[in-house]
């Protein structure tokens, strides 16, 4: 799916929709999410698989108890997601039933994804509703997902529908937003805002781009092209669009340039690397020059020798993520080292790792086999 016109071939996609799509005002956006619903079901008919990704639990919470401030502290929060999420399902089978179509609730945890049996055993349901046809309707498991709960990039749903889409090896992942796409300016401040078509490769540079969150929702535009970097990564196809834009998800499918297209920028990969694209960063890793081109254009391991920055506290085990000296993320690995064992023996070379920590886990900070670039 490397352009729009291959959009037409897609056979599995995942669509999240945002809590500024689902709601209205101090309601829900019936009339928006049925015509919603009624494209996921045309395209359902028409042979493709649709995953859906929904925000919303808490916002429905909160209307649900009449309650009319913002709430407060992790517990409230999952009081609210508790009484929304069985409202949100109710709202989203009722809808789809119109179209003769059955839904399942699938409530993912961070921790769902860190260890590889959990991965094998989500991916595995995922794709068996799949097959089955039935539009699985997944959600943070925001009553016990602290992480997302307290605002933290991870683990909001724009970052949850990119690890979904890597999860079942989705051919598109369309995010609707109450935003048109990527803009060259933010477009609610600046009327020379121009809207940016197309985006081969997110870098620093196009990250300073994104701004903030907005309205009720716990993701912005910076979190959005988070979730296009770890999706094109795994070889995903991603759409930025606006959720309002009548036909929305029908016209991006048919190729149509509406919002922001990234395309993959790799191949499908291999199981297990996809598994290490989504378990969380703990840490940093910068590497200088010599060492980002063995990465990138040799398909080496990552030797002491080529670090130069350590950040944050990681253990051995752990994933990070590296960074070049320019502030560009290029991949992310399973390291070897902790973050204090990497500090006395960065920029030295791996025979000297015996001798400085009194012992070795081998030659390679990170081996090129648990190394995913972006």
């Amino acid at each position: 799916m490397r352009s729009r016109e291959e959009l037409k071939a897609c056979r599995r996609l995942v669509v999240k929709v945002g809590t500024n799509i689902l709601t209205e005002g101090e309601s829900l956006a019936r009339k928006r999410m049925a015509n919603i619903v009624a494209q996921l079901a045309r395209l359902r008919n028409d042979g493709r698989q649709v995953l859906l990704v929904s925000s919303g639990a808490i916002a429905l919470g909160k209307r649900e108890l009449k309650l009319d401030k913002k709430a407060k502290g992790i517990p409230f929060k999952q009081v609210l997601a508790s009484v929304g999420q069985a409202g949100l399902m109710q709202f989203y089978r009722e809808l789809f039933r119109g179209h003769g179509i059955k839904v399942a609730q699938a409530l993912l945890a961070r921790s769902d994804m860190t260890n590889r049996l959990g991965y094998l055993n989500a991916r595995n349901t995922l794709l068996a509703l799949l097959e089955l046809g039935v539009v699985p309707v997944v959600n943070e498991n925001d009553v016990v997902a602290v992480e997302e709960l307290e605002g933290t990039t991870f683990g909001d749903n724009d970052s949850l529908s990119a690890m979904v889409a890597n999860l079942i090896d989705a051919d598109l992942l369309l995010i609707l937003s109450d935003v048109g796409g990527l803009y060259t300016r933010d477009p609610e401040r600046e009327a020379g805002a121009r809207l940016i078509s197309e985006v081969k490769r997110i870098d620093a540079n196009l990250e300073r781009l994104a701004g903030g969150s907005s309205g009720e929702g716990t993701g912005g535009m910076r979190t959005k092209l988070e979730a296009a970097k770890l999706a094109t990564a795994s070889g995903v196809a991603v759409v930025i669009a606006d959720g309002r834009e009548p036909g929305v998800v029908l016209r991006v499918v048919a190729g149509e340039p509406l919002g922001t297209f990234f395309p993959p920028t790799v191949s499908r990969l291999e199981s297990r690397k996809r598994w290490m694209l989504g378990l969380p960063v703990r840490g940093k890793v910068v590497v200088d020059y010599g060492a980002k081109v063995a990465l990138q254009q040799q398909n080496r391991s990552l030797l002491p020798a080529g670090v130069v920055g350590v950040e944050r506290e990681f253990e051995r085990g752990d994933v990070v993520a590296i960074y070049d000296l320019e502030g560009e993320e290029l991949g992310r690995g399973i390291v070897n080292y902790s973050s204090q064992d990497m500090e006395k023996i960065k920029g030295h070379h791996s025979d000297e790792i015996p001798t400085l920590l009194g012992e070795s886990f081998g030659e390679e900070v990170i081996h090129r086999d648990n190394l995913v670039l972006l």
